[in-house]
């Protein structure tokens, strides 16, 4: 039987924690007057998820700065994210450090979105959980591969694999990349074009398969969305290349399965925890059974 792989958008878990907290200014400073609020709840996610996903192995994926060969392409991309609060600034070499004790295998590589490293692992690994916050990355599922986006807690999720996104979508989730093409990203900065949503956009790739067969056929849309995509075709044009996740990313396959198996010790687990002064996270494990 193929292994079953894990792997976690590890940025979408440790922002989702931080602000889960952290409006209520519960920063949970460790005894290095650290705060660990956001840590703390991406461990006990990534603890619950052993717990449910029961996986073989375990890729933690990261992004590596806060631009990628994307700014290259388009200046305005990720141009509206605003600097993280410096509650968060700590947290980040912090995590990365506890969970490279604990022995999970970390990637990242510079220049790169972790999606990018996601979508380059689930080109070679079947039988593949992959575990974010972010819609992008349903354009990676297929046969073998699911999706789990998070919904609330540890424990709540949507759950796509190549059937329930078809479902629901009526499209492929290849096609799913010129969805977000006509319809843009406003969190990521780039508009698609000007007046299309979402429902819209889908109908139209519903309809048409492709933006490219989209283009071919305008004659059959109505005078008013022709306008609308001709005016925008350069901005459609560069959404379609900003939505699609890269898939051939520099990384390390070679002995992939072998460096990310999972080896969970809960002793070591334990003694890393309280080295970093992570009590919360300490507590929680004690109420789950992983070895």
């Amino acid at each position: 039987m193929t292994q079953h792989t894990l792997i976690i958008d590890g940025m979408a878990l440790l922002f989702r924690h931080f602000y889960a907290t952290s409006f209520r200014n519960q920063f949970m400073y460790n005894n290095k007057e650290l705060p660990t609020n956001g840590v703390q709840g991406m461990l006990r996610h990534t603890f619950k998820l052993l717990d449910l996903t029961q996986p073989d192995n375990v890729i933690i994926a990261w992004d590596m700065g806060s631009k990628s060969v994307r700014n290259e392409w388009y200046e305005g991309y990720k141009a509206n994210r605003v600097a993280p609060p410096e509650e968060m600034v700590p947290q980040f070499d912090m995590i990365k450090e506890v969970m490279h004790d604990i022995g999970f295998y970390q990637d990242g590589i510079a220049g790169y979105e972790a999606d990018d490293v996601i979508g380059t692992v689930a080109q070679h690994v079947d039988n593949l959980t992959i575990v974010s916050g972010d819609r992008d990355l349903l354009q990676l599922i297929n046969g073998t591969n699911r999706i789990w986006l998070t919904k609330k807690g540890y424990t709540e999720y949507h759950y796509y694999d190549y059937e329930a996104f078809k479902e629901q979508y009526g499209i492929t989730p290849q096609q799913f990349i010129d969805v977000k093409a006509l319809m843009g990203d406003a969190s990521d900065g780039y508009s698609g074009v000007q007046g299309i949503g979402e429902k819209t956009a889908l109908k139209l790739i519903q309809t048409h398969g492709s933006v490219d067969t989209l283009l071919d056929n305008l004659h059959m849309l109505t005078p008013k969305m022709q306008e609308k995509i001709t005016v925008d075709m350069e901005s459609l044009r560069m959404s379609q290349r900003l939505a699609e996740i890269i898939t051939d990313v520099p990384i390390k396959l070679d002995g992939l399965m072998d460096k990310s198996r999972l080896n969970f010790d809960t002793a070591h687990v334990n003694k890393v925890l309280k080295d970093h002064d992570l009590r919360l996270a300490e507590k929680y494990l004690s109420t789950l059974n992983l070895g």
